[in-house]
């Protein structure tokens, strides 16, 4: 079992220092990643419903910090040595590939090759209106950024050719140092999310909210069994409280990677025990 640990900075200000600590603490226990969240903005009044609480609300409301998810990552890979750096999730149909691709494989090299990317689809419509992209194209958007994105980091030359992105030939560099690319863990719950994972994900990473993970994972079994895809190729990841019940739970049901929040704070020995205790009660159980 993997133990990922989400970034959030709900309840507590976004600094370098406390970054830092806490990557180096996360590596020295033994973690397996951290992970950042992305929205670019929150449209004041939105109307939309988050679809992973009974009543649609946000937990964490909308004024709290959202950095860039890939530039804290970056900043922390030199601190540490065994420690991966993964998105919980990013909006991939929010972005063009090209882009994408071109920081994700930067974000490879410089942390040797410890890094992953969770994507979702998206639910904020008011963001995408912002943005000026098609809400409703979003899941066309997000299986063409994917096809995109693994032809970058493959192919040289690369050359996509696709309703919403098409380019090449032409030549990006960096390339990933992973062999087949940087792992792709694909999120949701939702009936298009469960096909894409089987179709195109390295991962399938269940967020909380909807059906239970059994019930998730075996329509991902089925949908592995339709189209003939090795459904073991695929690793399950779940989200649950950083308790070893909790990690337990996801493991018998297959889960490989757990996902879970330890909340930041501006006492860098508090983060400290935080995560020591985590790694006691939980890891070294595993």
């Amino acid at each position: 079992m993997k133990l990922t640990l989400t970034w959030l900075f709900a309840r507590s200000p976004f600094h370098p220092d406390l970054l830092t600590h806490f990557a180096k603490e996360a590596d020295r226990l033994g973690f397996d990643a951290v992970e950042t969240p992305e929205h670019v903005a929150f449209p004041v009044g939105f109307q939309s419903k988050y679809p992973y609480t009974p009543d649609g609300s946000f937990p964490s409301g909308d004024e709290f910090p959202i950095p860039d998810p890939l530039l804290p990552l970056a900043y922390v890979a030199a601190s540490t040595t065994r420690l991966k750096f993964g998105t919980y999730v990013i909006i991939l149909p929010q972005h063009h590939p090209l882009y994408l691709a071109k920081q994700m494989a930067t974000l490879v090299v410089l942390s040797r090759g410890r890094t992953f990317i969770g994507i979702g689809s998206g639910w904020l419509k008011e963001e995408f209106d912002s943005l000026g992209i098609d809400f409703h194209r979003r899941g066309a958007r997000t299986d063409e950024a994917i096809q995109a994105m693994r032809v970058l980091w493959r192919d040289n030359p690369s050359t996509f050719r696709g309703r919403h992105f098409n380019f090449g030939p032409l030549r990006s560099f960096p390339k990933p140092v992973q062999k087949g690319g940087i792992p792709i863990l694909v999120g949701g719950i939702s009936a298009p999310a469960i096909r894409r994972a089987a179709r195109y994900g390295d991962g399938f990473l269940a967020v909380p909210g909807g059906p239970g993970l059994a019930e998730l994972i075996g329509q991902l079994r089925q949908e592995c069994e339709r189209i003939g895809r090795d459904f073991n190729q695929i690793e399950l990841s779940g989200q649950c409280r950083a308790t070893y019940d909790g990690v337990r739970r996801l493991q018998d049901l297959g889960i490989q990677r757990a996902h879970t929040l330890i909340p930041f704070t501006t006492d860098t020995d508090e983060i400290t025990r935080s995560l020591e205790r985590v790694a006691n009660d939980v890891l070294v159980k595993l």
